[in-house]
């Protein structure tokens, strides 16, 4: 592989005209792409085959009219009204202030049909999406269940205690909402449609009333991304001109890593034309393929500059550097692509789309890291270390290895005494992992919205006037098709049944099929839908089925917004376990091809738990529970955030394992003593890689000023696995693990020895291949 990349870097060095044009071409070709051919993302998140999306189907099949009432991907705006203090919204002038609000919503062209009907003629829970006042609603709500008690069975106060379980309007009269859907799904949702609905919300603020508005039709877009970006990339800046002393060789790997992004972020802006990607997916994207593209393309411009120490052929300079340090640069960028692309195993759509995306941002950063990178140096020619800072060394590192570093006085510490750093490393990373044990997860929704949103605000004031559990009320779907008793029988059974739950506020059947052996019950919970106890009561009511079942032959379903979320989230978890197995099990194996030796991965992967375990605690700590006071509004991490997170970390730890240690590795196979090997190879690697690792903290770090929840603590997460991972496991812990197993880390079965394929990854074969007045080459030393 060193060979083939060594030539493929002197060919790009020489024929930069034609690599740099093919780049363009590219970058050109992904923009008209993007402009011609991009959709819509999507907020929605779902799981085919949990038992909550199993009920909705069953739903759509037996209830056709409601077929297309999908609540994951549905438009609605719900108007939440409260009076000012004091007064109720009965009084005339409050109702006035509504009725203007529900006028001006009558005027939006995508607004249902159906809702604006006369409730009168409405049928059950339907007369609640009329767009009528709360006040009149109520009214409505009441008479039709006073009228209708004797039919239903129920006495006038039960009927009356359903209807106010159901009426939009507060016991106290003081909050009231109104439901209103709209035709389409979430990839119709605009602009245009947000500010009409604010106009309408502003009509009863004029007048008085607090008017909040949430829901997936309000919801505010996300403002335009490009400040984290450009935070990151001014902080690498200033680290690359440190490293270089050059404002050119510090401009280069920015050079390439912004077009690399962009042909990146272009391309997934094209793929939404072609399938349904998150909005947080070309973010999560960026933010990764940044941070490798920096890393990479600082590796091999390093090398470089050591290979022009050894050779005036400067375009035979650029082929040993992409030959050496872009032969780790391929290993390391493999490593992050399969742990991305590995998450197809867990079998979550969305979740596989975002992995995807990401792989393929940190495949466009290694190709150009490989081929347009050398070709720029070509451009620039005897220019390349130009712009000399005044006061900043530009020193090869390679050059004044024997020189007295801190890198080299560090290591030497640790080689001295390698069982003091280890303990300390081991016990730091464990203390810090602690609040992991308190892990919560949740997808995002209006409750744990910004408190300053309208959206969060509305969600607050129905929970304080109605109860926590109006937000998310559940849908239970009976099929009675199979019972062994009369089919209102079997509903009065499963009613009772969901009845008796310590945490029901309110259950009622409210529509039957027309062949009267399918019924929906509406329950509301006690607590809110973030709460654990909602989805204990999912899990009784889902574990009282077969009872019933046994008993009465009735079969059931719990499905509705909280169920459908709070499936996806115990997916996820109990995905979280067997992804760590594939991705542990990738690494030990991969580890075990480019370090020959069993004890080094064993020890590497080791490590990478300890990381993801630190980032856990820390995440959680901070986001979670509030510590440090990054976040103002604390609430459960986002339920595909750990499994995402595991995959990313599992390959930027492989990236510092292999541009670290490998240098170990062939210092040691040059007949260099075990601890010799560990001091010399931490001494040429130490520099860049802590170059490497402060670029990808400020680029993730950068990100934590974003407004959306996910990213982040997304940014904060990887921010910290890659200090941890960086700082702690490699350069603390596994050095003096090295040190301290001495000649055992490196370790083989000869049998073993014999079936590994050679990879190659230190450039053995290069230096062998080359002509002997090419010489003199020096050890290749990746990191460099």
């Amino acid at each position: 592989m060193a060979t083939y990349l060594y030539r493929i870097g002197k060919f790009a060095y020489r024929r930069k005209g034609a690599v740099l044009s093919v780049w363009l071409v590219i970058l050109v070709l992904m923009g008209v792409g993007a402009a011609t051919l991009s959709g819509p993302t999507k907020e929605a998140f779902s799981i085919p085959g949990t038992p909550a999306q199993q009920a909705q189907d069953l739903m759509a099949e037996r209830f056709p009219q409601a077929a297309g009432d999908d609540p994951m991907n549905s438009v609605s705006a719900r108007f939440v009204f409260a009076a000012p203090e004091g007064q109720t919204l009965e009084s005339p002038q409050n109702q006035q202030a509504m009725d203007a609000v529900l006028a001006k919503v009558r005027g939006i062209d995508q607004v249902q049909d159906a809702a604006k009907v006369d409730p009168a003629t409405a049928q059950g829970p339907a007369a609640a999406m009329a767009l009528v006042n709360p006040v009149v609603a109520d009214e409505q709500f009441v008479g039709r269940a006073t009228a209708t008690a004797a039919d239903q069975g129920l006495s006038v106060e039960d009927a009356i205690a359903n209807a106010r379980a159901l009426s939009p309007l507060s016991p106290d009269k003081t909050v009231g909402y109104v439901e209103v859907p709209f035709k389409g799904d979430l990839g119709d949702v605009g602009q245009a449609l947000r500010d009409q609905i604010a106009s309408a919300a502003d009509a009863g603020r004029d007048a008085g009333l607090t008017v909040e508005v949430s829901g997936s039709a309000a919801n505010e877009a996300e403002p335009p991304g490009g400040t984290s970006e450009l935070v990151g990339i001014g902080v690498a800046a200033v680290v690359l001109m440190l490293t270089f002393g050059s404002l050119v060789a510090a401009g280069l790997p920015l050079i390439t890593a912004i077009i690399g992004v962009g042909i990146g972020s272009l391309g997934i802006t094209v793929a939404t034309g072609f399938t349904d990607l998150s909005s947080m997916t070309p973010t999560l994207a960026i933010m990764i393929g940044l941070a490798v593209a920096i890393d990479y393309s600082l590796f091999i411009v390093s090398r470089f500059r050591h290979e022009l120490t050894l050779t005036e052929d400067r375009s035979e300079a650029a082929g040993r550097a992409v030959g050496t340090a872009g032969s780790a640069v391929v290993f390391a960028g493999l490593t992050v692509i399969i742990a991305l692309i590995a998450l197809r195993v867990v079998g979550i759509s969305f979740l596989s789309d975002m992995g995807a995306a990401a792989a393929f941002t940190v495949f466009i950063a290694v190709c150009i890291a490989l081929t347009l990178l050398p070709a720029i140096l070509g451009l620039f020619g005897r220019k390349a270390f130009a712009g000399k800072i005044p006061f900043l060394s530009s020193r090869d590192i390679e050059a004044d290895a024997d020189k007295p570093s801190f890198a080299q006085r560090f290591i030497g510490a640790v080689v001295r005494r390698p069982a003091v750093p280890l303990i300390a490393g081991v016990v730091v990373l464990g203390a810090v992992a602690v609040p992991a044990a308190g892990l919560n997860l949740a997808l995002p929704n209006e409750g744990t919205a910004d408190p300053a949103t309208s959206a969060r605000q509305a969600y607050d004031l129905v929970s304080e006037g109605f109860g926590p559990g109006k937000n998310g009320p559940l849908l239970v779907v009976v099929d009675a098709q199979s019972a062994t008793v009369p089919a209102a029988q079997a509903f009065g059974e499963v009613l009772n049944t969901i009845s008796a739950q310590d945490d029901v506020a309110n259950a009622q059947i409210v529509a039957t099929n027309q062949a009267g052996d399918t019924a929906q019950i509406l329950v509301t919970p006690n607590s809110a839908p973030s709460d654990p106890a909602t989805m204990d009561l999912v899990n009784n009511l889902r574990g009282a089925e077969a009872g019933l079942h046994d008993s009465i032959g009735v079969n059931y379903g719990v499905t509705g917004q909280t169920a459908l979320e709070g499936d996806v989230s115990e997916r996820l978890l109990e995905a979280l376990v067997p992804y760590l197995a594939v991705v542990v099990g990738l690494a030990f194996i991969l580890l075990l091809l480019v370090f020959r030796s069993v004890v080094v991965p064993l020890t590497a992967t080791l490590g990478f738990l300890l990381s993801v375990a630190a980032t856990f605690g820390a995440t959680v700590a901070v986001f979670q529970e509030g510590w440090g006071g990054i976040t103002s509004n604390p609430q459960p991490l986002v339920s595909f955030m750990p499994i995402f997170l595991i995959g990313v970390v599992f390959g930027l730890a492989m990236d510092y394992q292999v541009f670290l240690v490998t240098r170990m590795r062939e210092e040691y196979v040059h007949g260099a003593t075990a601890k010799e090997a560990v001091t010399v190879g931490f001494n040429h690697g130490a520099r860049v890689v802590s170059a490497a690792a402060i670029i990808m903290i400020s680029v993730f770090g950068a990100f934590i000023a974003e407004p959306n929840t996910f990213i982040k603590s997304i940014g904060f997460a990887l921010a910290a696995a890659v200090f941890f991972d960086a700082f702690v496991v490699r350069m603390v812990i596994i050095p003096s693990v090295m040190a301290l197993l001495g000649d055992k880390a490196w370790w083989l079965p000869a049998w073993l020895d014999k079936i590994l394929p050679n990879v190659d990854i230190e450039g053995e074969k290069l230096r062998k291949d080359l002509p002997d007045s090419q010489q003199p080459l020096q050890p290749v030393r990746l990191g460099k």
